[in-house]
């Protein structure tokens, strides 16, 4: 409907006709909630900067323009809107319009080995797949994503319930491979009485997959119309078919009334036919300019270690890392053993002589280079695809030879700097809790850990010096869409102060914030710091339960400050420690004001060791 130009109200009754007698939405005396669901489906450019500005449900507009206005409240203000979303998609809106983030985390290590039990009937063949599982950290990662259980489940029953099975899987390329063979030889099962198919239309079919995969991951999209299906060579008409050709890796939806939709059944499925369909593109030579965009240069004819380059390049400078595990994947596919177990379906997977060293020196050079801490964790996942773990292998071997993990005063490169967050991001070790002083307590260490302290769910920075700069890199993990931080002590940070306390409430107030706990005890803080930790109890994104302010200099001028947010109905303090803050009985009648709202979340309150006489 991109096209078309019509009011929010005709918007409405071409959806839900029934309701054709409403002529417009009064949200004073009606409250309303609009559910946008999958706004990563969503093919409009939401450009909330140029779009026009939209005040009536009956002006007209197009339908990206009534959206960003719906989002930015110039339309129906006082209603609400619950937007589900893959995150990528949901950083399109600007932080201003986003009131609460909930984030789905997908399953959590006891639930991915509750499904294999479950989805495994035998639990002698459940047990050891769980236990392969969790030989690779790759891949037991990847299992919080329940398609990937299933596609695991999948391969490996049938592997390990064969009298001689072939080498499992131990990578995401050779899961992903043996799970597309699966999925072939069911087809012909189901569809030919295990009579043999025509092995050129299998080709087809899979070539013309992996061109839709392809082409739709160069625009970012995860659901296809027909039109799509038809520029891929596939009949519409036979779509069915093409289900059938890899059951259940394609599938195809009723939206509403507006004709079917078409999308795999995950995003990695995706990825990995996409992979399959520009490797062997490469192989054939047989894309050029005209037929694709971003990734056009990487067909050019060369050798495959030059092509592989070009596709490590690519993925780098994708912002949003879209291009991440298409690279894994590629990367995988560019092995002799890989490309062995595909020559039965696809005999073109030949690459003649090739040696993947050159692309394993390139993409340590990479490393070497420093990317984002995110990026470079992508590398060293595709260095495992290669089956290389020398890097790895060298940082493991260091701690291994240390009491401890004590990294004070030792001079890391960048790239064992990289090393080392992966090794800590996939040891066994739980990441529950990140305490700093246990590698060094340096600032250079705290920078160099950031996403070993995002993926933690308390971290521990007791008299670690925090300075300003530490205090904006915290802030960035505050306003991350995947930090899963929780609890963050910073006791004892006598460098910490004021100035470092306000340039931590800015990230605290980020609708992506989740913390819930903060420990700010002995950081020599004054009655300033109360200003933007009021304002942080007054967000209404804010998750904050627990505050710990104890043995600061905040007397009661500070706790007047604070008493502001915690009257806030937005407020979700329910502990507060005030211990030793040089308070008097002044503060006792500001916080007796405070519990006496009925507003108020605060169940505890600690005032131990301060002046207030008989009056506290």
């Amino acid at each position: 409907m991109k096209q078309k130009r019509l009011s929010l109200m005709d918007l409405l009754h071409n959806f839900f006709p029934e309701i054709k007698d409403l002529q417009s939405v009064n949200c004073d005396v009606n409250k309303v909630v609009l559910i946008f669901d999958g706004l990563d489906e969503c093919r409009l450019p939401l450009n909330f900067q140029n779009n026009e500005r939209l005040c009536h449900v009956t002006e007209s507009a197009s339908v990206d323009v009534l959206l960003t206005n719906l989002i930015k409240g110039n339309l129906l203000s006082s209603a609400r809107l619950w937007i589900t979303s893959r995150p990528g998609a949901a950083n399109q809106i600007p932080f201003e319009y986003i009131d609460k983030i909930t984030e789905v985390r997908g399953f959590s290590d006891p639930q991915k080995e509750e499904y294999f039990r479950k989805r495994i009937s035998d639990q002698s063949l459940a047990n050891k797949i769980i236990t392969h599982m969790k030989s690779s950290r790759s891949l037991y990662i990847m299992c919080h994503i329940p398609v990937f259980c299933w596609i695991s489940a999948t391969v490996l029953e049938r592997m390990l319930s064969e009298a001689q099975h072939k080498e499992i899987p131990k990578t995401l390329t050779q899961m992903f491979t043996h799970f597309l063979i699966f999925q072939i030889k069911h087809k012909d099962e189901k569809y030919h009485q295990k009579c043999d198919s025509d092995p050129q239309q299998t080709r087809e079919s899979i070539l013309a997959l992996g061109k839709l995969a392809f082409q739709q991951l160069e625009k970012g999209n995860l659901i296809f119309y027909e039109e799509d299906m038809r520029e891929c060579g596939i009949d519409v008409r036979e779509a069915s078919v093409y289900s059938g050709v890899c059951t259940q890796i394609f599938r195809e939806e009723l939206a509403l009334h507006l004709g079917k939709v078409f999308s795999f059944v995950h995003l990695s499925v995706q990825e990995f036919l996409a992979a399959l369909y520009s490797f062997i593109s490469f192989i054939n030579k047989n894309i050029t300019k005209q037929q694709t965009a971003d990734l056009s240069n990487l067909f050019i004819k060369t050798k495959l270690s030059d092509f592989l380059r070009r596709a490590v390049n690519k993925a780098l400078q994708s912002v949003n890392g879209h291009l991440d595990l298409f690279l894994r994947f590629l990367l995988g596919l560019s092995l002799e053993s890989n490309q062995s177990l595909l020559r039965d379906i696809l005999p073109q997977m030949r690459t003649g002589s090739y040696s993947k060293q050159e692309t394993v020196e390139y993409i340590k050079e990479k490393i070497r280079k420093n990317p984002s801490p995110e990026k470079s964790i992508n590398l060293f996942h595709c260095l495992n695809e290669l089956n290389d773990h020398s890097l790895v292998q060298e940082v493991q071997n260091y701690l291994n030879r240390t009491d401890s993990w004590c990294l004070s005063g030792v001079r890391l490169s960048p790239a064992q700097w990289s090393a080392l967050v992966f090794v800590l991001l996939n040891s066994d070790e739980n990441l529950d809790e990140f305490e700093l002083n246990k590698y060094d307590s340096s600032e250079e260490c705290l920078l160099r850990l950031l996403p070993v302290v995002k993926a933690s769910r308390k971290a521990v920075l007791c008299r670690c010096n925090i300075t300003q700069e530490s205090c904006k890199a915290l802030s960035s993990v505050f306003s991350s869409n995947i930090s899963n931080l929780r609890e963050l002590d910073l006791s004892q940070n006598y460098t910490l102060q004021d100035s470092g306390v306000n340039v931590l409430c800015a990230g605290l107030q980020n609708p992506h914030c989740t913390l819930e706990i903060l420990r700010l005890r002995w950081c020599f803080l004054n009655s300033e710091s109360c200003t933007g930790l009021s304002s942080v109890l007054s967000s209404n994104s804010s998750h904050l339960r627990e505050l710990d302010l104890g043995e600061n200099n905040l007397q009661d001028s500070g706790v007047k400050l604070l008493s502001v947010g915690l009257q806030n109905p937005h407020c979700t303090l329910e502990i507060l420690r005030l211990c030793l803050c040089n308070l008097t009985e002044k503060s006792c009648t500001v916080l007796s004001s405070v519990l006496s709202t009925n507003s108020t979340s605060l169940k505890e309150l600690d005032l131990s060791e301060n002046k207030l006489q008989d009056q506290e």
